[in-house]
C-alpha cells in the first residue's frame, strides 16, 4: 500500500520541510543545557500546582474530569482578561480565546489566514516552530531583517512599497515578537511600533503579536503592540508556559470578536478542561505580580552571570546583544559556521542552539547562534561559557 497516495497535497507538500523539532540537538548525559529555553525548574511551582489538583477535585470531584469541564474555565478567562487589563490590553470575554499553548494559538491563526497563495512576513531571524506552522501552509513567506532595536520597520515599508508597486501580492499578515525576541533577545521600540501599526493599515495586513516573554522584563515591561491598537489589526499571542509551568498548555488569543468566532470554530473541544481548571485554581491563591518580581530577579541574575561570563571566556571577535528580559542571548562568531562547532560543543558538555534554524534561509545563520540563561543554573552557566570560550579559542586557533 502506498500509504503517501492517501494525503492531500497540501500535507505532501508540507512534509518536504524539516520535521518538528528537527533543530534540538540530541544532549549527552550531564550536559551543559544552554539551548533550553525553558523555565529555571527552581522556579516551577510543582507544589502549588499539586495544591491547586487536590483543591479542585475535593471540591467538584468528578466535574473537571468531564468533557466540558469545571465552571473554573470561565474564571480562568476572566483571570487572563484582567492580567491582559493589567498591561493596557482590555478584551471583553467574546475577544479572546483560551488555547492548548501558544503554539496551537499560531497554528489556528495560520488555519485560518493562510493558503497556498497566501504570503505572509517574519522577522528574521525568527521563532522556528512558528516557521515551521507557516509552512505547512504556505510557501510564500517573506523575511524582514531585525537589529538591536527590533524588526526594521523602514525595511518592511520599503518591501511592501516595492510589492505594491510591482503588484505582488502584499502580506495577509506579519508575524513578530516585539518583546525579548526569540532567538535575539531583542526588543522593538515605541517608534517602530507606532509606525508598523501605521503600515498595517496602509498595506492593509494584520499583525500577529507574539508576547510570550512580555512580562519578563528586567525592568520596566514595554507597551504590548496590541494596547496601542485602535482598528483591531492585532492578534496577540500569550502565554503562562514562560511565567507558570509549559506542560500545562495555557495560552491564548486576544483579537477582534470576529476573528476570534472562527478561530473557536476550528479548535472545536480541542482543549484540556482539567489543566485550565488546575491553572484557574492555581490563580485564585497565587500573589501572580510577587511571583513575576521572583522571576524577573531570578532571571534577571542569570542572564548578568551569562553576560559577564561571556565578556571573561569569549574570545574576540565574538559579539552578541544585551537583553533586557526574556530568555535569550544572540550571538555571532564570524566565520564559524556554528551548526558544525556544535558537534564539538557536545563532545565537551555543554548545547545550544545554531541559529541557522531561525532563519527562512538557513545559509544566513551560519554565524549565530541561540544561548539561553533560563534552564541552566548560574554555577553551570559560568562553566558551560567557559568550556565554549575555550573551545572557540581553540577553532579559531586551528582556522588560522
Amino acid at each position: 500500500m502506498n500509504v503517501e497516495s492517501f494525503f492531500s497535497e497540501n500535507i505532501k507538500a508540507a512534509l518536504k520541510n524539516d520535521p518538528p523539532g528537527a533543530w534540538m540537538p540530541d544532549l549527552p548525559d550531564g550536559c551543559i543545557r544552554l539551548s533550553s529555553g525553558y523555565p529555571d525548574p527552581t522556579l516551577v511551582p510543582a507544589e502549588e500546582i499539586k495544591g491547586a489538583v487536590a483543591r479542585l477535585l475535593d471540591e467538584e470531584q468528578d466535574l473537571p474530569l468531564h468533557y466540558l469541564g469545571s465552571p473554573r474555565i470561565a474564571r480562568l478567562k476572566q483571570q487572563i482578561q484582567k492580567r491582559l487589563a493589567e498591561r493596557g490590553i482590555c478584551v471583553l470575554e467574546e475577544e479572546l480565546l483560551i488555547t492548548s499553548g501558544a503554539c496551537q494559538a499560531i497554528d489556528l491563526i495560520a488555519r485560518i489566514l493562510l493558503d497556498e497563495k497566501a504570503v505572509v512576513a517574519v522577522e528574521s531571524p525568527t521563532y522556528m516552530e512558528a516557521l515551521e506552522i507557516f509552512q505547512n501552509y504556505t510557501k510564500q513567506i517573506i523575511s524582514i531583517p531585525i537589529d538591536e532595536h527590533g524588526l526594521q520597520t523602514y525595511r518592511l515599508k520599503e518591501m511592501l512599497d516595492e510589492r505594491k508597486r510591482t503588484g505582488l501580492t502584499l502580506p495577509r499578515f506579519l508575524y513578530t515578537i516585539p518583546t525579548f525576541q526569540n532567538p535575539t533577545g531583542t526588543t522593538m521600540t515605541i517608534e517602530r511600533r507606532k509606525h508598523l501599526l501605521e503600515l498595517s493599515i496602509e498595506f492593509d495586513f494584520l499583525i500577529l503579536e507574539d508576547d510570550a516573554y512580555g512580562e519578563l522584563s528586567f525592568d520596566k515591561n514595554p507597551v504590548p503592540i496590541k494596547s496601542i491598537d485602535k482598528c483591531g489589526r492585532v492578534l496577540q499571542v500569550g502565554s503562562l508556559s514562560k511565567v507558570v509551568a509549559p506542560g500545562m498548555r495555557i495560552g491564548w488569543i486576544a483579537g477582534e470578536s470576529e476573528f476570534i468566532k472562527v478561530l473557536e470554530w476550528f479548535k472545536k473541544d480541542l482543549d484540556h478542561p482539567f489543566a485550565q481548571s488546575t491553572m484557574a485554581v492555581y490563580l485564585e491563591n497565587t500573589d501572580f505580580e510577587k511571583r513575576l518580581d521572583l522571576l524577573k530577579d531570578v532571571y534577571r541574575s542569570k542572564c548578568t552571570t551569562l553576560i559577564r561570563s561571556m565578556e571573561q571566556f569569549l574570545p574576540e571577535p565574538i559579539s552578541w546583544y544585551i537583553p533586557d528580559g526574556g530568555y535569550f542571548v544572540w550571538v555571532r562568531i564570524p566565520g564559524v559556521d556554528t551548526s558544525h562547532l556544535l558537534s564539538l560543543a557536545l563532545a565537551e558538555g555543554v548545547s545550544y542552539v545554531p541559529g541557522k534554524y531561525f532563519f527562512l534561509d538557513q545559509n544566513d545563520g551560519t554565524e549565530f547562534l541561540r544561548l539561553s540563561f533560563s534552564y541552566a543554573n548560574e554555577k553551570e552557566i559560568i562553566e558551560g561559557i567557559q568550556r565554549l570560550g575555550q573551545l572557540i579559542a581553540s577553532f579559531f586557533h586551528g582556522l588560522s
